[in-house]
């Protein structure tokens, strides 16, 4: 049984969209005030609510602060103009490590070394932001701690752990370019694409990943090489000025959408001529709530999320995605 979402598009029962009577906040109902249908993605990250004219979504919060946005319908048209990348799993094989972060974290929570997280927390412990993480977790194996808790022995372990990276000594493989990036960067700057990097990370953990990854590569200084870099910001903690980034990152549109509009000063009016790429739910669901295409890439939580549907393209590698652009283009 295929149904039609109005600026979204066509599904069946395969597509991960689950199908729910009400909106979490109880606030649309199919079959009142006009509401033909309320469809949730597979995370439950994001719910969309379904009138004969248009549909909005609904983005729930770990930590409180719902939002509403429109969806904007989308298509690729020639020419593409810009490329907006993600940092961690597409552009950089980082996720195991961020994951093994919040899981010393929750150990430090519990008094427990032998902690591990289970699989069906994966979904919800990359590509989000770092306080959505951890209220995830604090939720669901000690709700006696507090966020405030959490976050400070996240930043203690996060700390150690760079520094032991820097010096050396830290993890193996933590930061490792993903294959063939070099190769498609490159060749997106000869084509004369604007490329954005978004990442829903701190920029204190975010751009040691891209810089690392730049000097694997000797491609240089990534601010000098990318047209614009989006991060979460820097973290709030006493003593020190934090910037705006734990309550509107993925799956939320702003970083999306500023990264676009700003940073590479591309209008609205010209969204259907930039495509966004990602291996994350989180990822896919910001990408199109900002009103761009998604191309999702294999790798990632998409499938798990429920969230391929939300693709216009899904690839496999770089080339791929290359070969997409110029067909395009072409």
């Amino acid at each position: 049984m295929k149904y039609v979402i109005k600026d979204l598009g066509e599904f069946d029962e395969t597509d991960g969209l689950v199908k729910i009577d009400v909106c979490s906040d109880g606030y649309f109902r199919t079959g009142k005030d006009g509401v033909i249908g309320v469809y949730a993605t597979g995370d439950r990250k994001v719910e969309f609510i379904c009138f004969a004219d248009r549909t909005i979504a609904y983005v729930l919060s770990a930590i409180g602060y719902p939002a509403y946005y429109p969806v904007k319908p989308v298509s690729v048209q020639k020419p593409i103009k810009a490329v907006l990348m993600d940092l961690d799993g597409t552009s950089v094989r980082s996720e195991e490590f961020w994951i093994w972060i919040i899981q010393k974290t929750v150990a430090s929570l519990l008094g427990d070394d032998k902690f591990t997280l289970d699989e069906t927390d994966l979904p919800f412990v990359s590509g989000h932001s770092v306080s959505e993480h951890l209220q995830y977790c604090i939720n669901k194996y000690c709700p006696q701690k507090s966020l405030e808790q959490a976050r400070g022995l996240y930043f203690e372990h996060t700390h150690y752990e760079m520094n032991e990276i820097m010096c050396g000594r830290g993890k193996q493989g933590a930061f490792t370019p993903s294959p063939r990036l070099k190769e498609f960067l490159t060749e997106l700057k000869k084509l004369g694409i604007k490329i954005g990097l978004v990442t829903s990370g701190l920029y204190e953990k975010a751009w040691p990943e891209i810089t690392s990854a730049f000097d694997t590569l000797k491609m240089g200084k990534p601010e000098q090489f990318y047209d614009c870099a989006i991060s979460a910001g820097f973290p709030l903690r006493k003593g020190s000025v934090g910037t705006l980034g734990e309550l509107s990152p993925k799956p939320h549109p702003w970083l999306y959408a500023e990264t676009a509009t700003v940073g590479l000063n591309i209008p609205e009016t010209e969204r259907n001529n930039v495509i966004g790429i990602e291996d994350s739910g989180a990822g896919v669901e910001s990408i199109r709530l900002a009103g761009f295409a998604a191309i999702g890439m294999t790798g990632g939580n998409i499938e798990k999320s429920g969230t391929k549907c939300l693709c216009s393209r899904y690839c496999n590698s770089f080339d791929e995605v290359l070969q997409y652009i110029k067909d395009i283009n072409s």
